[in-house]
This record gives structure tokens, C-alpha cells and sequence, in this order.
């Protein structure tokens, strides 16, 4: 239940050190027979619509534009695949709830992310993404069940901290924390993140460092 304060100094350097390998841009999956192959360990991003996914993938990779950011919730359309340094596997998925979009598009979004993050051998967390602003919505919940009965593990990244005072976001910190510890899928540590502040975002990558393919290996 933490921003991982105490992470140590060596985890914090490998995941410095992975996170600054080049990271490719390798396809945009309109339907699940588009997948690249699962050869490396791959981590997905999840959360509502205008959560902060991309944005939190560009502050994780230290990139401006990697991954392409909007103010109009349901951007973007499909799983976008990036290859981190030949060790992970970036899935940025699509928003999932309120979208501008027809309303069959986005069911039939819905229905992909589902399966993917049901049958996606490689798949090795989840990080589902919460606003910090608004804390976990029904929504959220029916996600949280469905990755639980799926068996894939996930952890909940709070977004946007910086918009809320320190003693609300401990107190959203504990909150969250004690949801997530009913659910048998969930990682028990919470993490909070700021894309602008840059808040979370170094013990965020050593967290998923701790995923990635051996460097002696990749």
C-alpha cells in the first residue's frame, strides 16, 4: 500500500537502465489474429477512457510522443505493441467505459481487450490504471473481476496523483489498497504516479523491471 518509497537503489538503477533501451513501436492490433507473436514477457496498460495510459507510457519510456496522447477519451482504437529494448513487451490498450465513439465500436473494443487479456500467454501484469481524481468506479470493478476469474495478475496504478493533496491520496493510497487485497488476482502494492510530476514513475519501472527478460539473456 505505497508508492514504493523504499524501493532499493539497485532495483531503481535496472529499471532506469531498461526503460532507457530503445522502445519500438511494432503494430497496432485492430483484431486479436493482428497480435505479434508472444516470444517476450509483455505488460499491458488498462484503465478508462482519458485515464492517463499513453501518457504514463511516455513518462515510464522518457519519450515525448511514443505513445500518442488526447484529451478526447477513446483515442485510442486498438492494442498498440511496443518492444522494450528485445526484453518486454508493451501492450497499451484501448480505453475501455465512456468513448466518442458508436457505440458498437466500442463494444466490439471491449469484447477484443477482454479476450486478449484473457488468452495472452505472454501477459506476465496487468497495470491497471485508476484516476487518483475519482478513485476505483464500477467499472473499474467489473475489470477487477474479470482479470481475477481470468487468472491475470494485476496491479492498479493510481494516474494523475499530483491533482490531489497529499493526505488525500494517502488516505485514497490505504483505501485502494484494501479493495485490492479482496481481489485474488491483485498485486498488493499500489502505486501512485504523476506523468507531469514525474512522481512514481522510477519505482514504477523498477516494479516492472522485475518482469522483463534477463539483459544477460535479451
Amino acid at each position: 500500500m505505497s508508492d514504493a518509497d523504499n524501493t532499493d537503489q539497485d532495483d531503481l538503477e535496472r529499471g532506469r537502465l531498461l526503460f532507457a533501451a530503445e522502445c519500438t513501436f511494432l503494430l497496432g492490433a485492430a483484431a486479436l489474429k493482428q497480435v505479434p507473436d508472444d516470444d517476450l514477457p509483455e505488460i499491458a496498460f488498462a484503465g478508462r477512457s482519458n485515464v492517463g495510459k499513453s501518457s504514463l507510457i511516455n513518462a515510464l519510456t522518457g519519450r515525448k510522443s511514443l505513445a500518442r496522447t488526447s484529451n478526447t477519451p477513446g483515442r485510442t482504437q486498438q492494442i498498440n505493441f511496443f518492444d522494450l529494448g528485445s526484453r518486454l513487451m508493451i501492450a497499451d490498450l484501448p480505453g475501455y467505459g465512456f468513448a466518442k465513439a458508436p457505440k458498437d465500436q466500442v463494444d466490439r473494443w471491449t469484447r477484443m481487450v477482454k479476450s486478449y487479456l484473457k488468452g495472452r500467454a505472454s501477459l506476465r501484469r496487468a497495470c491497471l490504471l485508476i484516476d487518483a481524481r475519482h478513485g476505483i468506479k464500477k467499472v473499474d470493478r467489473g475489470i477487477m473481476t474479470m482479470l481475477d476469474e481470468a487468472a491475470v495478475s494485476y496491479q492498479i496504478v493510481l494516474t494523475k496523483a499530483d491533482k490531489i493533496g497529499a493526505g488525500a491520496l494517502d488516505k485514497l493510497l490505504a483505501e485502494t489498497a484494501k479493495e485490492a487485497a479482496t481481489h485474488v488476482a491483485a498485486h498488493p502494492d499500489v502505486m501512485a504516479t504523476s506523468s507531469s510530476k514525474s512522481h512514481g514513475i522510477a519505482e514504477l519501472r523498477a516494479a516492472l523491471a522485475t518482469l522483463a527478460l534477463d539483459s544477460k539473456r535479451g
